[in-house]
């Protein structure tokens, strides 16, 4: 039997899943928005994921695989000597994740950033950045898992991308969001918080809906393969979704955007160790994962005075980093998990991707800022990213019976 040809099912499946969550990044942005920047919000995300796939294609890919698709069509559906096209569909697979990263960073970014200058740092981040670190990891690139092994014990684990993707994400967004500045308004004079309110909370709800249940594919399909596949990858990334959610919904004191980020909180801080920790463990991961997310976020805007707009530094950087050193904890056998995994590998690998990203967010950025500059004018910030890039408002018809 060709199982070449299961894998490649499997995988599709795993793929339009991720492909998926892309919708609830761009609802939960939409919802968390103001109205005026609805549109853009949603535009973003998908031009986002489009530039990403053509960066990724041509040049992403082979910086991380060192495989690229210049070849005949009867060699491409046996690259890597697996036959039935597998590795194009796996290619597909990974860019989801890889698109994952400019759509983390656009929740932060939000409702003041010009639109084609964030298109310029998509592309080089997901050109360069993201799978220099990503082929470290997933590839053994440059030695670096084999000096982790050599050094503290084992190579450094992240099943499906806590650090890989998600504090990768979050930590670039932070070099972005400081670069910008915060939304006219945000804080007055004397430095307190003004409160901006979200535009839609059903969106905002259905956006962290869509993104629960895609998540199932990027954490269970990140095996890769129909026999790798894990049914403790799955009951993991449900408890510690749930584990994130409830201790948001204590810690935010009821509050539905803490509620809903709080469950995504907690698939972000599973996805390392999800094939390995005992299910009680990934409930503690996401509980911390959760609550964390709550005062990550009331520290940076409250008292750093960063205006990170959905939250993503605490929820995909802070979660993310949590869930890499977490899979060394938990995954431990002294606490029921599956092993080979060492907390020190776990930490100097989660150190390394945030430095990388934390770096790379502010060169990227602050390089743009200076040549081309990345905000919007203070005449278009007020009137709305909608009207001012995309010259139509998230209902025309009402906006124009109501003008």
């Amino acid at each position: 039997m060709n199982t070449a040809g299961f894998d490649v099912f499997f995988l599709t499946m795993g793929a339009a899943m991720v492909l998926a969550m892309h919708a609830g990044f761009a609802f939960l942005e939409a919802g968390t928005v103001r109205k005026k920047n609805q549109v853009n919000a949603l535009v973003r995300v998908i031009t986002d994921f489009g530039l990403s796939t053509v960066a990724y294609f041509f040049i992403g890919f082979a910086v991380a695989y060192g495989i690229n698709f210049f070849a005949p069509v009867s060699q491409l559906n046996s690259i890597g000597g697996i036959s039935n096209g597998y590795e194009m569909v796996h290619f597909f697979f990974l860019l989801t994740f890889a698109a994952a990263i400019p759509a983390i960073i656009s929740g932060g970014i939000t409702e003041r950033v010009r639109f084609w200058p964030n298109a310029m740092a998509t592309v080089v981040l997901v050109a360069l950045i993201y799978p220099f670190y990503e082929g470290m990891i997933w590839n053994g690139n440059f030695g670096y898992q084999a000096w982790l092994e050599a050094n503290f014990g084992a190579a450094f684990h992240d099943f499906a991308g806590s650090v890989v993707v998600h504090a990768m994400g979050g930590c670039l967004a932070l070099g972005a969001v400081v670069m910008l500045g915060a939304r006219k308004g945000r804080y007055g004079r004397d430095g307190r918080v003004q409160a901006i309110l979200p535009s839609n909370i059903p969106f905002l709800a259905l956006g962290s809906w869509i993104l629960c249940v895609g998540w199932f594919g990027f954490n269970v399909m990140s095996a890769g393969n129909v026999e790798g596949v894990s049914g403790l990858v799955a009951i993991n990334s449900l408890l510690a979704m749930v584990g994130g959610l409830l201790a948001a919904l204590v810690a935010g004191k009821n509050d539905p955007g803490f509620v809903h980020n709080g469950a995504l909180a907690g698939l972000v801080a599973i996805c390392a160790g999800s094939d390995i920790v005992h299910p009680i463990g990934a409930l503690v991961i996401g509980v911390v994962a959760g609550a964390g997310f709550v005062m990550g976020f009331e520290f940076i805007q409250n008292k750093l005075k960063v205006d990170d707009v959905l939250g993503v530094v605490p929820l995909h950087g802070g979660a993310g980093a949590w869930g890499g050193v977490a899979a060394g904890v938990f995954g431990s056998t002294a606490l029921g998990g599956a092993g080979g995994v060492t907390f020190m590998a776990q930490l100097v690998g989660t150190l390394t991707g945030v430095a990388i990203a934390l770096a790379a967010g502010f060169v990227v950025y602050g390089v743009i800022k200076k040549v081309v500059g990345i905000r919007l004018s203070e005449e278009d910030e007020y009137m709305g990213a909608d009207l001012a890039i995309h010259n139509i408002s998230a209902n025309p018809e009402q906006d124009m019976v109501n003008h």
